[in-house]
Order: C-alpha cells, then structure tokens, then sequence
C-alpha cells in the first residue's frame, strides 16, 4: 500500500463510538488516561525487547511519553518513544476491535445507569483508544516499529465509518497520536489542564511524563512498592490501585512489605473488594506484577502465589533476579520459591489479623473469597492447619453472621470432644434435617455446610487442632452424653418391639430393594425417619464429591431409620397392612426423607401423593 486509502471499521464499532462520543460527554477527560496507558504498555513492551533481542530501531532513545499543545490549533500531541507499529499492525490494532470485545462492552454500556460505571469499564475491552472521539474532531497516529528495517506508518480517522492508512515520514522509533479538538473541547489544549489531568489519573506510570515545551515532568513516577509504609498515605494506596487495575473500588485491604533478608524484596498487595474483578479491571487474567530493579519482567506472575490466593493483586519487586530472567528460569529458580513463601506468609497473616480486628471487613472479604480458601485446603491438605484459622461458617445456633472454628471450640458444651458438622445442598434444608434432632434437643452447635466447595474441603479439612470434625449423619457416631429431661417432659411412649417389627417389615415389603434395611433408632425426637449409610460404604462427603464431579457414579442404597417414639408412626402400626392410604403414607415418609438428604430424583412427582393424603385428610 502506497498512498492512504478510505478502509471500513471493523465490528460494532461505529456503534461503539457513538456511545463513547455521546454517553460519557461530562467525564472526557479520561481519553487522555487511556491514550497514556496505551504509551505506558508500549514502553513496557519496548523495555523487554531491549532485554531479549540485540538489534532493534533507535536504541538510544529514552523510554518516555511527552505531552505537548497547540492551544491555536486546538491539537494536542501524546508521543512515545515504545514498541512502534507497522503498517499491518496500525490497521489491525486500530481498525479492528474483536467482536466479541466490543460486543462484551456494548452490553456492559446498556447495563450501566450512569455514566461513571461506563468510565470504569471503559479500559477493559480493547475500546480505551476509542475515547478520544469524545473530544476529537480527527486523530492522526503516526508510528515507526521497533524492528531495523520497518517503515514508518501513519492511521487517521474522523470518527465515521472508515479510516485511511499510508506511509508516514518518521525516524524516530514509537507512536506520535495527534488530536484535533472539538471547539468545546478547546479547554484540554491548555498545559496546566493537562497536568492537571496526569496528576490525577497517571501519577504513578512507570515512565516519566514530560508536559509542554519546557518537558516538566508532570507524574511522580514513584514506585510507591520502594517508598516506606510509615511515609506513604492511604490516599497513595488506593490511587495506585486504580492505576494498577483501572478498577475504581477501593480495595478491601493492602500490604505494604518491604525486607532486606533472607531477600531483598519490595511487595504492595491488594485484597480486592469483589471477587469479579476480571469482568471489571484492566487485569483480566491472574498473576502479580513481577518487578526486578524496578523493571517490568512479568505483568501476570502466577508463581509468586499458591493458586489459593490467586485474587490477590498487587506488585513485587526484587534484586535477586536477572534482569534477562526468562519464564523457563523463573519457573525454576529458587529464589521465585522463597518469594512465593514469603509473600503467602504476609497474605495469611494480614487475613488473620483483618479478621481479629476488622470483622466487619474480613466479612466482606469472606462472603467474596472465602471459596478460594476452601479450595486451598482441598488442592493441599498440608495447608490444612494454616488455612483453618480463616475459615469461617453458619451454624445451627448462628445461622446470620459468621464463626471461625476457635470461635466454636471456645463454645463447645463441656465433656464435647469433637466438632459437629452437617452437609446439606442449602442451608435451609439442612436445618430441618432429621440427623439435628438429639443436637437441637440437648443444646449441641453443629457447623452448618451447604456449600458445594465444602465437601472437597473435608477431604484435607480432617481436625482443628486436638478436635476430630464429626458428621452428625454418620451412621456409627457415638452421641455425646445428654442430659436428662427436665421435669414434666417425657417422650411419647414407643411402640412396643413386636409391634415395630411388623411395622418395619411393611416398609421393607413395599420399599423393597430401594433400601437395605429399615431400623428403630433412637437419634430422633422430632423428625419421624432419616436415611444413613450402610456399613462400608463411602462416606456422605466423598458421595458428594462425585455426584458434584458428575462421574458415573449411583448413590448407594440407605438405611431407613424409624422412629418408634413419633406419633404418625403409632397411628399408621395400627393401620391394616393392605390400606391404600397406609400405603401412600409409607411411600412419603420414604421419600421426604430422601428430599430432605438432597437425594430425590424428581420432587415434584410427590405433589400428586401430596394432594391425595390432603383429601383423605378432609373425608
């Protein structure tokens, strides 16, 4: 290609800027932050070419940005001295914007109801370039790639259905964009406005901003990770936050962490405050910001963390690594290992400490991420003790806020060895559970479970210091010793054993091979029947792991257990064994029993029987 030539947008885009130039008209000057933010990943791109290849286009040059105006003209100019573009490349980064990108943000658009929540996400989908036709009446970008023997490009648009691409007179390597304002837009082609808008949106860019002909630095460019805590404001914090993730929620928490040994290591972590940060934040995949001497060598380090705490953002820096690392070295190097021990040690005892002090915010944090640290205990069991301490539960007696397992030992009843757990599919199902009637009746706490995490946590989750974790299912579980009833309370009186005998076999008879055995127990009170497991069979946590893992897998036949005591009970024994409406009653206290265990097929084909037993109620 020669000469410049009219080329068609590609995509949603001309929708896309329509709502870019007309939706966020009060919040404009965010197209500069976008425009730096793109030099900004240039020169980082730039930086660790320099480290890898020998030969690249003007390697002299400083890595920098430069802002400058001409207030008559009403043009503004934003140069960087980064990777470049070629021809090729100005087409497609800047013709095309993947369809599913602009898409995602179109969507994103039409759900927001106001215009700050369209400048949050602005950033995340590729569409940041865009912006400026908020405020331009055209844009020219100019560029000269990297690479020896490229030739200079350059890219214009208006903002309507096409854009023009050509070659371009350029001998210095990066990208030049010019922007000529819209007359009500005028107000940005002034020096001190510029400024203005780098301090508030770009002051922490690694790379030195230079405003004006004078090329003042306008940005502190401070790695604020070197600066010592004791010096540094929360207000920095949460800036460099921002910067760090284009996410405009203040993060939950921080860690500031600075030491000389075993490691020279500088650390600033955040605890975001939404587990949804990849559908909101310019980060859109795991993995820490990997710095040594200050230079960028990795934007997504996953080996700095276990994979347990992989929502943890932040930036780490260290002078025990080659600046020419390589992800194969990283990946082997022993000082990585210390690192990721290091760091994980100050992860979990800021949540220990968050959680002492700040319940209400570990709450939060909890109700966001507490899934992950269940998984950590399941992926790692050895972690098990060193997770514990974090975990957080409902419970029968506590079934809004949130208890740690210290917590429930400190309240255990005395002579209770063990703590109590129940699984359920949720937590108002399980609290009705038949297997809670002795521990309601005599006052025992029992760790409500409903979540599908919970299940593979138990797996690695098997004590909490000197106390075993119990399930109140388990067929063999030795009851703790109950007091006795309180004077003028007395059970019903049971049914004789002969009686209950000829009771259990009518069960047996019509239930047939759906179940293994039907028994007397004296574990209920209020409820009439319970399903438990058989005798060597798996146990009701494993079970569950593989139905939620959905292997092949048969839940195996239960045992009916009976009340002999309840009232239905007495009544039906008296029934003859070939009533219709005997019959009936059997096959729902069986299959109440399996909804209840969140084992039931199909739970609405009990609404038919449910309504037969309702007229014979009424006859």
């Amino acid at each position: 290609m020669t000469e410049s030539q009219p080329i068609a947008f590609k995509a949603e885009i001309k929708q896309l800027l329509g709502i870019l130039i007309h939706s966020l008209y009060t919040e404009r000057e965010i197209f500069l932050r976008e425009l730096i933010s793109n030099a900004s990943d240039a020169l980082t791109q730039m930086h660790f070419v320099s480290l890898t290849e020998r030969q690249v286009h003007d390697p002299d040059a400083e890595l920098a940005i430069r802002l400058s105006v001409d207030e008559d003209k009403r043009i503004i100019t934003i140069s960087d001295t980064g990777i470049g573009m070629t021809q090729d490349e100005l087409t497609q980064n800047l013709g095309t914007i993947a369809q599913s990108g602009a898409r995602a943000f179109l969507e994103a658009a039409e759900e927001g109801d106001n215009q700050q929540s369209l400048v949050d996400v602005i950033g995340q989908f590729g569409v940041g370039f865009y912006s400026v036709f908020m405020v331009a009446e055209w844009v020219r970008v100019t560029s000269r790639s990297y690479q020896p023997e490229a030739e200079a490009a350059t890219w214009y648009a208006t903002g309507e259905d096409t854009f023009k691409v050509g070659p371009a007179d350029k001998a210095e390597r990066g990208t030049t964009i010019e922007v000529k304002l819209k007359e009500d837009a005028a107000d940005f082609a002034k020096e001190f406005q510029l400024r203005e808008i780098v301090k508030k949106h770009s002051d922490y860019v690694a790379y030195p901003i230079y405003v004006g002909e004078s090329e003042e630095q306008a940005n502190r460019q401070t790695a604020l990770w070197r600066q010592s805590p004791r010096e540094t404001e929360d207000e920095a914090y949460t800036e460099f936050h921002k910067q760090l993730t284009l996410d405009f929620e203040s993060p939950l928490a921080h860690i500031h962490y600075i030491a000389d040994a075993p490691l020279q290591v500088f650390a600033l972590l955040y605890l975001p405050a939404s587990s949804e940060r990849g559908m909101f934040s310019v980060r859109k995949e795991d993995g820490l910001k990997l710095y040594v001497r200050k230079v960028l060598i990795q934007d997504y380090s996953t080996d700095l963390l276990p994979r347990h705490y992989r929502f943890i953002q932040g930036v780490v820096d260290t002078e025990d690594l080659p600046l020419n690392v390589s992800r194969e070295t990283i990946q082997a190097s022993p000082v990585i290992a210390r690192l990721k021990k290091i760091i994980t040690n100050q992860i979990t005892n800021k949540l220990k400490t968050l959680a002492e002090s700040e319940p209400e915010t570990y709450a939060k944090f909890w109700g966001s991420f507490g899934i992950f640290i269940k998984e950590g205990i399941a992926a790692e069991p050895i972690e098990s003790e060193t997770l514990a301490p974090l975990l957080r539960f409902h419970t029968t007696t506590h079934t809004e806020s949130w208890i740690s397992l210290g917590e429930y030992v400190e309240r255990m009843k005395s002579g209770q060895d063990v703590i109590y757990y129940i699984i359920g599919d949720d937590e108002r199902s399980v609290a009705r559970s038949p297997h809670l009637d002795f521990f309601r009746d005599h006052g025992y706490e029992v760790l409500t479970l409903a979540d599908p995490m919970d299940s593979f946590m138990l797996m690695g989750l098997r004590k909490f210091g000197d106390f075993d974790l119990v399930n109140v299912a388990a067929p063999d579980l030795e009851l703790p010793s109950a007091e006795a009833a309180p004077e003028g309370e007395s059970q019903p009186e049971a049914l004789p054993d002969d009686e209950f005998a000829s009771l259990s076999e009518r069960f047996k008879s019509q239930l047939g091979e759906r179940l293994t055995d039907v028994r007397a127990t004296d574990r209920l009170t209020d409820s009439i029947a319970r399903l438990v497991d058989p005798e060597g069979t798996m146990g009701q946590e494993m079970q569950r792991v593989y139905r939620l893992m959905d292997r092949d897998y048969v839940v195996p036949k239960k045992v009916l257990e009976l009340n002999p005591r309840h009232p239905i009970l007495t009544k039906l024994s008296a029934f003859p064994a070939d009533d219709e409406i005997s019959k009936t009653i059997i096959e729902q206290i069986y299959e109440s029993a399996l909804l209840i265990e969140g084992l039931h097929p199909d739970p609405a084909s009990m609404l038919p029987r449910i309504q037969e037993l309702m007229e014979k109620a009424l006859e």
